[in-house]
């Protein structure tokens, strides 16, 4: 079983891009959602909810875990590896194939206050931006409206404009996903985007897909691709209604 979890239900879109490439496994992804955004919480706190929930999910039956959120990878998942004997799949923003195909460039960089802060970001800044400037900015409220299920309309335009716009401003045209809550506003991201500047061709980078193609690389290194049916198990630690409808939505 392939376990998944995130702070809320932006770990969906990553398993919406896991399913594409392993269609014939089970899966139990856990929503932290009562302790959702991750943003702003201690290293300390991550990591410890990190541990409750590798035990929940080990205990359902996970024997790999894609630990499906920026800050909690960032945060955490150098201890999980240490305490825990299975193997870990973590997020990492796309800075690389940005950097790769920018022509203005300059590279936008939306996530959370943890992930802009911690280590493993700053080091692929640092390895894969030379030559390319990298200008960042935090997605003020964008965990908070995707977890309400905001994900178009008016309001969610201008949350996306506040933060989007100064990227933008500052010449970026490749705009990296840096929360796995963001790909649910990509509607909105390219909409604003090409309003602001139609002149532009701009691309919205998520590592989802990466991420799944290295889960497939991994399970097929450990013998752990099974093929027995495909079966999901949603849990939260909270209300689990908004993420039993982003799941409908995804089938």
């Amino acid at each position: 079983m392939i376990g998944i979890f995130d702070s809320g239900i932006g770990g969906l879109s990553v398993f919406r891009e896991i399913r594409k490439v392993l269609p014939e496994e089970s899966y139990a992804y856990f929503s932290d959602n009562a302790h959702c955004p991750y943003g702003e919480k201690s290293k300390e706190y991550i990591i410890e909810r990190a541990r409750e929930i590798t035990r929940f999910l080990i205990g359902k039956g996970a024997d790999i875990i894609v630990v499906a959120c920026n800050t909690a990878t960032a945060a955490a998942i150098a201890a999980l590896r240490e305490e825990f004997p299975i193997r870990f799949i973590g997020m990492e923003p796309a800075v690389k194939p940005a950097a790769q195909s920018t022509r203005t460039g300059v590279v936008g960089v939306l996530a959370t206050a943890g992930t802009l802060k911690a280590t493993k970001y700053i080091d692929t800044r640092a390895k894969w931006a030379q030559g390319v400037r990298i200008v960042e900015h935090v997605g003020q409220g964008f965990v908070e409206i995707v977890e309400k299920g905001m994900t178009e309309g008016t309001e969610t335009d201008e949350i996306v404009k506040a933060s989007l716009k100064p990227l933008l401003d500052e010449g970026a045209d490749r705009i990296v996903l840096g929360c796995t809550h963001y790909p649910f506003l990509t509607g909105s991201i390219r909409k604003t985007a090409g309003l602001l500047y139609p002149e532009r061709d701009i691309e919205v980078i998520d590592p989802a897909p990466a991420v799944a193609r290295h889960l497939l690389e991994v399970m097929e290194e450990e013998g752990l691709v099974r093929k027995d049916g495909f079966r999901m198990e949603l849990h939260s630690s909270g209300d689990s209604r908004q993420l039993e409808e982003t799941y409908r939505k995804l089938l």
